[in-house]
C-alpha cells in the first residue's frame, strides 16, 4: 500500500523559528508549518488550534504585542506581514494565493498558483470570521468587521465590513 505524502504534522520545536521573541504563547493545538520562515516579535498569544501554514518561500512576520484568536489560518505562500499591536479575532483567515482560471478545459485546481502579500499594518483590528484575501494591504489602525471578505486595500483609521468589505467610514480621532 502507498501511503500519502505529507507536509508534515505541524508540530514545533521553539528553536526550529526564524525569529521567536519573548513572551509568546502558543495555546494547545497551535500548529506551524515551515517555522524557519516565520518571525513572531513579543508579547505574541496565538489562539488553540491556529494554523501558521509557513510556505518554503516567502516569509510570515507577526509583530510585537500582536493578539491571534483561535481557530485562525494564515498561509504565507506569497508573504504575510502583520504589524504591532494588531487584534486578529477567531477564525481569521488570511489567504496569499490562489489557482488561476485558465479556461474550461483545465480544471481550476490543477491552474498555475498565483501570489500576493497581505500586509496587515499597526494598530490594525481584524474582527472575528473575516477573511483576507491575496494581494490586501490594511492600513494602519484600521477596522474590518465580522465576517468581511476583504478583496482590496483598506485605508489607515477606516472601518470596513461586508461581502465583499467596503469602507464605511474613518475612525474618530477625537474619542
Amino acid at each position: 500500500m502507498t501511503h500519502p505524502r505529507s507536509y508534515g504534522s505541524g508540530q514545533f520545536e521553539l528553536t526550529q523559528f526564524a525569529k521567536l521573541g519573548q513572551g509568546v504563547i502558543f495555546e494547545p493545538g497551535v500548529l506551524v508549518f515551515h517555522p524557519e520562515n516565520i518571525e513572531i516579535g513579543d508579547d505574541v498569544y496565538i489562539g488553540h488550534s491556529t494554523i501558521l501554514k509557513g510556505y518554503y518561500k516567502n516569509n510570515m512576520l507577526i509583530g510585537s504585542g500582536t493578539w491571534i484568536g483561535q481557530q485562525c489560518f494564515f498561509h504565507s505562500g506569497g508573504g504575510v506581514t502583520i504589524g504591532k499591536n494588531v487584534g486578529i479575532g477567531p477564525g481569521v483567515k488570511i489567504i496569499t494565493s490562489s489557482h488561476a482560471e485558465e479556461g474550461i478545459n483545465r480544471p481550476i485546481l490543477h491552474g498555475r498558483v498565483e501570489f500576493a502579500p497581505v500586509i496587515i499594518e499597526d494598530d490594525a483590528d481584524i474582527g472575528i470570521g473575516a477573511i483576507i484575501l491575496p494581494g490586501v494591504r490594511i492600513g494602519k489602525g484600521a477596522q474590518i468587521g465580522a465576517g468581511a471578505v476583504v478583496r482590496h486595500n483598506i485605508p489607515p483609521y477606516s472601518v470596513a465590513a461586508g461581502v465583499p468589505a467596503r469602507v464605511l467610514r474613518m475612525r474618530n480621532s477625537n474619542l
